[in-house]
Order: C-alpha cells, then sequence, then structure tokens
C-alpha cells in the first residue's frame, strides 16, 4: 500500500523564476498574456498534462475547478500539453479531446517538449504554481495532494490581498484523495501494440484483447471514434462510445480488486492503453 501522492513539495529555493513560454507553442483556447504580465498581477497556476492519460485526466476537474474558484481573485490557470501518445500531439485531436473533458483555460500544445524540458518535468501530470512576481511556490507530480495544492494557491493569493474571504478547500472527489489516504498498487499499464507509439487494432470483428487486472479501475487511451465493447468477468458486453481521442473508463470498482475484461473495437479506434486506477484496499 502507499499514499496517493507522487510528490509534493515547497521548494528550497526561493528564486526559482518563473520559465516564459516559446513563441513556437501553439496555444488552443486563445493565447494568454506573456507571463511576466500575468505574474505582475497575481499567481500562475501552470499544469503540464497529455488529455489522454489517465493520471492527467482525473486531476482535471480540480484544475478547472481552482480556476473557477480563485480567477476572480487573481490566479491564472494555463495548461501544456506535452504529448505522451503520438495523436494528443496533433492539434485538432487535441482541441477534441479537451473539448470532451470541458477544458476552458488555454492549452499550449507543447508538441516538441519546450516548455516540458524549461520547466523540469519529469512525469505526467505536473503542476506549479508561480507567486505573484515569477517565484515558484509549490509543485506536485502526479495525482494527489489536491488539499495541500489548494491550500498553497490561496496562501499566494492572501500574500497578495491579506483580506480576502476564500472558500473552504474543495472536498475530494474520490476516497482516495483524501489527504493521506492508503491507496493499493494497481497492476502496472498495458501497451497491446508493443509500445507508446504504437497502437492495438482489431484484425477482424471477433478480435478481442484480454487481461487480468487488480486495480479500482481500467481506462483505455485510445484515438478514433466507433464503439468499445467491455465484457467484464465473463458478463454480458456493455458499450463506451468514443467520440473523440481520450481516456475512457472501462471499469470502476469501489476497491481494489481482481478481475478480467474482454474489450472488442468497434469502428476506426486505436488502443494505445490500459491504465489502471489505484483503490482503496479490498
Amino acid at each position: 500500500m502507499r499514499q496517493h501522492n507522487t510528490g509534493a513539495v515547497r521548494p528550497e529555493v526561493i528564486d526559482i523564476a518563473v520559465p516564459p513560454f516559446s513563441p513556437r507553442l501553439r496555444w488552443l483556447g486563445g493565447e494568454p498574456a506573456p507571463i511576466e504580465r500575468i505574474c505582475a498581477r497575481g499567481p500562475l497556476l501552470v499544469h503540464f498534462i497529455d488529455a489522454a492519460h489517465l493520471s492527467s485526466v482525473r486531476t482535471l476537474p480540480y484544475v478547472t475547478a481552482w480556476g473557477d474558484r480563485y480567477a476572480p481573485h487573481g490566479l491564472t490557470v494555463l495548461g501544456v500539453n506535452s504529448p505522451r501518445f503520438p495523436f494528443t500531439g496533433d492539434e485538432g485531436k487535441l482541441a477534441a479531446a479537451l473539448a470532451r473533458l470541458d477544458v476552458e483555460f488555454p492549452v499550449a500544445l507543447d508538441r516538441d517538449y519546450l516548455a516540458w524540458h524549461d520547466y523540469g518535468c519529469e512525469g505526467w501530470p505536473s503542476l506549479f504554481l508561480w507567486g505573484r512576481g515569477g517565484a515558484l511556490r509549490w509543485f506536485h507530480l502526479g495525482e494527489g495532494e489536491y488539499a495541500a495544492t489548494e491550500d498553497a494557491i490561496q496562501e499566494e493569493l492572501l500574500a497578495v490581498v491579506p483580506t480576502l474571504e476564500l472558500p473552504e478547500v474543495l472536498p475530494p472527489a474520490r476516497p482516495i484523495d483524501a489527504a493521506g489516504a492508503l491507496v493499493a498498487r494497481p497492476t502496472p499499464e498495458l501497451l497491446p501494440g508493443g509500445s507508446i507509439s504504437e497502437p492495438w487494432r482489431a484484425g477482424g470483428p471477433e478480435d478481442a484483447l484480454e487481461f487480468d487486472y487488480e486495480a479500482g479501475g481500467a481506462w483505455a487511451s485510445v484515438d478514433g471514434k466507433g464503439e468499445l465493447e467491455v465484457a467484464l468477468d465473463g458478463g454480458e458486453p456493455e458499450a463506451v462510445a468514443v467520440d473523440s481521442p481520450g481516456a475512457y473508463e472501462l471499469s470502476a470498482h469501489e476497491r481494489h480488486e481482481p478481475h478480467r475484461i474482454s474489450l472488442t473495437v468497434r469502428g476506426n479506434v486505436a488502443v494505445y492503453a490500459i491504465t489502471f486506477a489505484a483503490g482503496l484496499p479490498a
């Protein structure tokens, strides 16, 4: 078992300055003001994701909510999609994936990993909070530590306007998101095509992916449009409509449990990864 947190840190060095974004980045949802102008107004939250990556997708509701809550008080939220999967490096496909996730804040397409390297990212998702003036105040790798991150946001807002009246931090969206929650380690990710850049495609109408796992649920990272038919533990198949590239939930369980899935693909759907969500111990 482990805590549902990869790494949340307040920087030991207090003068790490926010890197400017390269003019080569493509922005979806509107190009933001220059970094120095944003940080002159208030704190900045920069969130690195891949829009079809499970852990990235699971963090987005929190980041979106923080933007809604704190933009009126001076917080700016920007996203950066540094593609883990080849198809999220396509601007049109990324736009469709972000629309499906209801992401409305600006997101840069970092196809060449320019911002990724400038910010020193080590994995998806990575989150950086910069205070007014542009100094790094908080960073986090992976899922978890949502309450602590929101506390850090509020602290930076109060540093600008000490009289602000701010709400209580958001409650956890899932039991495993609670501070200090212990989770069981899920089955490692499967790459059915053999690598992150090679997808699996059905060779015929009866061709299926079958796999056993232990986790709180299973997700598929896919490109294309069509349908996924999911048969859990030999039961009747249930259809999951695929209307855009992204991460699609195949199963969800109350706790960490052993199961078997038979996955049949209909239409023009390419399966890049099967990823398993952490769950509370049984």
